[in-house]
C-alpha cells in the first residue's frame, strides 16, 4: 500500500509513567534558570536573612551571652510569633523578585514560538503542562521560604527543646501553611503574567507591578475614602494579615484573616482564568 493512502492512526503502543512526563518539564528547566546570573544572585542574597535568624536564634537560647543585660534586651529576643513574621516578611519579598526573573522564561516562550501544539499533541493535558510550570517555579520559590523556614524551626526544636516545639506548634503550622499560601499565588501570578505578555521584561515587570503597584493603589485609596477594606485589594497586606492570624500576632486595623482570605482567593480564581484563556493550542479568530 503506499504511503498517502495510509490513514492516520492513534499511537498504541506503550507510554511512560504519567509522573515521568510531568516531571520532563521541570527536569530541563531547572539547569537552565540556574545558569541565569541573575536568578542565582538573588538565591544567594536571600539566604542573608536566614543566616542572621540563625544567629539570632543562638544567641536567644544561650542566656549566658546576654544575662548582664536589662529585661527589655530579654524580652527582645524572645522566639515568637512576631519573630517568624518578620523572617517571612522579608523572604517573601525574595520570592516574589525570584518569581518576576524566573515565571517569566516559563510559558512565554512557548507561547512566542507556537510550542503549545506540540505539548497537546503529547499525552499532555493543559492542567498537567500548568501543573508542571508551576512545579518549577514552586520548587525554586520553596528553597528561599519552606527550606529556610524548616532549618530554623530545626535549629529552635534543637537548642530550645521539643517541649517549645509543643507548646508552639502553630509556629511552624502557621509559618509552612502561610508561605505555601504565598508561593501558589506568586507562582499563579507569575505564569499568568508569562502566558499574557510574550516580552519577558514586561512580564516580569507585571509580577512586581502585581504585588507593589496594588499595594499602593490600596493605600491610595483607603487614604481618599477614609476607609480600612482598602487592603483587600493588596495582596501582600492580605497575605500580611492571614499569617498573622495563624500565628497568633496583632496585625492591627482592617479586615479579619477571613475577609482577607476569601479576598485571596478571589485572586487567585482570577488568575486561573487568565491561564485558562491564553494556554490552548489553537485560537478561532472571528
Amino acid at each position: 500500500m503506499a504511503v498517502y493512502k495510509r490513514g492516520y492512526q492513534r499511537y498504541q503502543g506503550e507510554l511512560t509513567g504519567r509522573w515521568t512526563r510531568f516531571l520532563a518539564l521541570p527536569r530541563f528547566v531547572w539547569p537552565r534558570l540556574i545558569e541565569q546570573r541573575l536568578i542565582l544572585i538573588v538565591l544567594i542574597v536571600s539566604l542573608f536573612w536566614p543566616l542572621a535568624c540563625v544567629a539570632f536564634i543562638y544567641v536567644a537560647n544561650h542566656s549566658e551571652l546576654w544575662s548582664g543585660l536589662d529585661n527589655d534586651f530579654a524580652q527582645f529576643l524572645q522566639i515568637d510569633g512576631r519573630f517568624f513574621r518578620y523572617f517571612m516578611d522579608t523572604q517573601a519579598v525574595m520570592a516574589v523578585i525570584l518569581a518576576a526573573l524566573a515565571g517569566p522564561g516559563l510559558i512565554a516562550p512557548d507561547l512566542a514560538n507556537n510550542g503549545l501544539p506540540l505539548y497537546f499533541s503529547r499525552p499532555l493535558s493543559r492542567l498537567d503542562y500548568v501543573l508542571a510550570r508551576m512545579f518549577t517555579l514552586v520548587a525554586m520559590l520553596a528553597l528561599v521560604t519552606l527550606l529556610p523556614a524548616l532549618l530554623l524551626f530545626a535549629m529552635q526544636g534543637g537548642l530550645a527543646g521539643f517541649d517549645w516545639l509543643w507548646k508552639n506548634l502553630r509556629l511552624p503550622v502557621g509559618v509552612l501553611a502561610g508561605f505555601a499560601m504565598h508561593i501558589l499565588l506568586v507562582s499563579m501570578v507569575a505564569l499568568a503574567c508569562s502566558a499574557w505578555v510574550k516580552w519577558r521584561t514586561i512580564a516580569g515587570a507585571l509580577v512586581v507591578g502585581f504585588f507593589f503597584i496594588l499595594a499602593g493603589a490600596s493605600e491610595l485609596l483607603n487614604n481618599v475614602l477614609d476607609v480600612t477594606w482598602g487592603v483587600l485589594f493588596n495582596p501582600a497586606r492580605a497575605l500580611y494579615t492571614v499569617w498573622s492570624a495563624m500565628l497568633g500576632v496583632e496585625a492591627g486595623e482592617g479586615p479579619g484573616a477571613w475577609a482577607c482570605g476569601a479576598a485571596l482567593l478571589v485572586m487567585a480564581a482570577l488568575v486561573a482564568l487568565v491561564l485558562e484563556k491564553k494556554l490552548r493550542p489553537v485560537e478561532v479568530v472571528s
